[in-house]
């Protein structure tokens, strides 16, 4: 298994934008063989933080929910809500695998 670690900066006055944006990510990682632990979002402290992590069974597996991006009218229109609200400013992903429990 491969969890992929987003850590957004976005902009507080577009959180309602954010939140859409985040919603449709939620479906369409799962919809597409991944599974989604969900977005984190601003409660206390800095309010320009958010975070994403969601899993899929490996970095392959991965790859194939990548080459839908920028071809699949669903995810274009998921990116449509970030890039016309400008509720993300800047992201960065980081690759980890889970320690979990025996």
């Amino acid at each position: 298994m491969i969890t992929c670690v987003v850590h957004y900066t976005i902009d507080p006055r577009q959180i309602e934008a954010f939140e859409r944006f985040a919603r449709e990510w939620i479906r369409l990682v799962g919809a597409h063989g991944g599974v989604h632990h969900g977005y984190f979002l601003p409660a206390e402290g800095a309010s320009d933080r958010a975070e994403a992590l969601f899993s899929f069974p490996s970095l392959a597996a991965y790859e194939q929910y990548r080459t839908r991006f920028g071809s699949d009218p669903e995810f274009i229109a998921a990116d449509r809500i970030r890039d016309e609200s400008g509720c993300v400013l800047r992201y960065e992903r980081t690759f980890m695998r889970p320690l979990l429990p025996d």
